[in-house]
């Protein structure tokens, strides 16, 4: 895998006029299951597309704010994948290859372009969506990397290396971990029975939900503001606008607290924190 990522990161400094790029982009959330899922179809899309088609994972958030995404980080690190290797939203201009007619895009985690990319709308020619494959109830929606495995299981399953298959499996039971019903569908249950079958040497699932909590309940070197801008939704009327941010903290910590929420000033906007 960071072969592939050094390889595109390469091609993208060196090619100064792109012919045709095809940029697998995930929400602008940029969790876990969106940039996993991002990075592991952008890696079939470079296995099965013609060579003269540079294929992209693309991280929908500044390079300077990847510090506040503990989980993603950790796991990244514990195989060794350099954060320099990776392709970040203000790195390449998508807008001008989109103009130019050089871009296609694939969506994971949401079929939905923020305001400022719907000129980029022409450009999709793919959506991998977990809303389409929910059950109907919020707390058991799929993730995107269970539908990405399950695609190159069927079209290259050759391709799932036991570094791609640590990756996926840590995404989609982090996404399990933290929905609200904290259960594995069955599709998951599916995929990561066959990624365990095919990799018996991957670590217990206990012990990757354990560390994976523990990275996300005890984040290391972040501070509460760039905790609170990690999940941070606006909702504005058009005069006023509201800021709210999730923050995972232990129930411990929780009771130490004297009142659920507080109140931060941040560049001058109030901001408002609801913890979870």
């Amino acid at each position: 895998m960071e072969e592939f990522l050094q390889r595109a990161r390469s091609r993208l400094n060196r090619s100064k006029h792109l012919e045709k790029v095809h940029v697998v982009l995930g929400s602008k959330s940029c969790d876990l299951d969106s940039l996993i899922s991002a990075v592991a179809y952008a890696y079939f899309l470079d296995k099965v597309s013609p060579p003269d088609v540079l294929c992209l994972p693309v991280l929908n958030i500044p390079r300077r704010d990847f510090s506040f995404f503990t989980e993603t980080r950790f796991i990244l690190e514990e195989l060794n994948i350099p954060e320099s290797f990776h392709i970040f939203r203000d790195e390449i201009n998508l807008h001008q290859l989109n103009a130019e007619g050089k871009l296609s895009l694939t969506l994971t985690n949401s079929n939905m372009l923020t305001s400022e990319d719907k000129s980029l709308e022409s450009a999709v020619v793919k959506v991998i969506n977990p809303d389409e494959q929910c059950d109907g109830s919020l707390e058991l929606q799929a993730s995107s990397s269970s539908l990405v495995v399950k695609e190159i299981l069927q079209e290259a399953p050759e391709l799932i290396t036991q570094q791609l298959a640590y990756l996926l499996r840590g995404s989609i039971l982090f996404k399990c971990m933290s929905s609200e019903a904290d259960t594995i569908t069955e599709q998951q249950e599916k995929v990561l029975s066959v990624l365990e079958e095919k990799f018996p040497d991957l670590p217990p699932r206990e012990e990757i939900i354990s560390v994976l909590q523990e990275t996300q309940f005890n984040p290391q070197g972040v501070s509460i503001e760039e905790v609170m801008l990690k999940d941070l939704k606006e909702i504005s009327d058009g005069e006023i606008k509201i800021a709210i941010s999730t923050v995972h903290m232990t129930l411990e910590l929780l009771c130490a607290l004297v009142t659920g929420k507080i109140l931060l000033t941040t560049a001058c906007n109030w901001v408002c924190c609801e913890f979870a």
